[in-house]
Formats: structure tokens, C-alpha cells, sequence
């Protein structure tokens, strides 16, 4: 186990991390972890990684997200990936959260990333997980008003119609 992940444990002792290595590696010093946290203990937990001077994750490197809809074994339907880096101690750590149906909501980590903006924004608009407090929830890859989410894994692959209003445009017509 990582001093990141014995440090957690420390810190947040009633929190069921279910810590596991991302990969199978034999240098276990390269190893590097990904652990879960429910969405009403994400803030505390992301805040105390990003300021306790023995994390430092100074960098949200990515937010994903997931939908796990028919996967083998899946018990919950999104999974919010969070990829943080630490430039001072040259770590690496995953959190996951993970969220369901109807109204799937995580808070927002903009807060204490402020480049989680925009990533926060690509998530909602493809997947429809909501991200509470965030300052300026919009979407960001297609437009307001459009109804659905296209990463949703139920979302037809052909689309819903919104291809078929558009202008043909050929080479001699642009």
C-alpha cells in the first residue's frame, strides 16, 4: 500500500476506500491507486488531497466519466473518474464516484481545481451527472436545449433526429 492510501485511511477512518492498484506492476514503488469515495464525502476528501502537505495533488489532471449501463457486474449506472497528479511528490491517484438514476449528482470540485470547470461541463452535457455548486453548469459541446446526453449508453447510436435538420453543403454550395 501507498503512504497516500495508509494517509487516507488515517485521515478518514469510517470511509471504505476499496483502494486497489490501477495496474498489475512488479515495481510495487511504481504502482499507482485508485480509490472510491462516496459523492457526500468527495469535497472533504479531494480537499484534504489537494492541501495536506503530504499529498499535495496540486494538478486535477482529467475528469471522465462512465456509464456503466449493462457492464458485467456493474452495481451502480455512472462513475465520475477523477485522475490527480501531484507535481511536488510525483504521484499519481484515481477517485472514483460513483452515481445512478434519476437525478445523478456529484458535487462540484471547482472549488479546489478551478480547471475542473470545463471538464465538469463536458461530463453534464455528455452524460447528464450534474455537478452541484458549479458556477456555470452549462453545456459545452452541443447546445442548449438539445434534450439528451450522447455518451449515455442508451442514446441511439444513429442519433435522434438532430442530423436531419441540417444543410447538405457540397464543394461547389460552400
Amino acid at each position: 500500500m501507498t503512504p497516500i492510501i495508509d494517509l487516507l485511511k488515517q485521515q478518514f477512518a469510517n470511509i471504505d476506500f476499496k483502494p486497489a492498484p490501477l495496474l498489475d506492476m512488479q515495481d510495487k514503488d511504481a504502482e499507482q491507486w485508485c480509490v472510491q469515495v462516496s459523492p457526500e464525502k468527495l469535497i472533504e476528501v479531494m480537499t484534504f488531497l489537494r492541501r495536506d502537505e503530504r499529498c499535495m495533488f496540486e494538478q486535477l489532471s482529467d475528469l471522465a466519466g462512465v456509464d456503466y449501463l449493462n457492464f458485467p457486474n456493474a452495481k451502480d449506472r455512472y462513475g465520475i473518474i477523477y485522475s490527480l497528479l501531484s507535481i511536488s511528490h510525483g504521484h499519481r491517484l484515481w477517485v472514483k464516484v460513483f452515481v445512478n438514476d434519476p437525478n445523478p449528482e456529484v458535487p462540484s470540485v471547482v472549488g479546489i481545481w478551478h480547471g475542473a470547470t470545463w471538464m465538469e461541463r463536458e461530463v453534464w452535457d455528455m452524460f447528464g451527472v450534474r455537478f452541484s455548486d458549479h458556477p456555470d453548469l452549462r453545456r459545452i459541446l452541443t447546445w442548449e436545449g438539445f434534450e439528451a446526453h450522447p455518451l449515455r449508453k442508451d442514446y441511439p447510436l444513429r442519433g435522434r433526429g438532430e442530423r436531419e435538420n441540417y444543410e447538405v453543403i457540397s464543394r461547389d454550395s460552400a
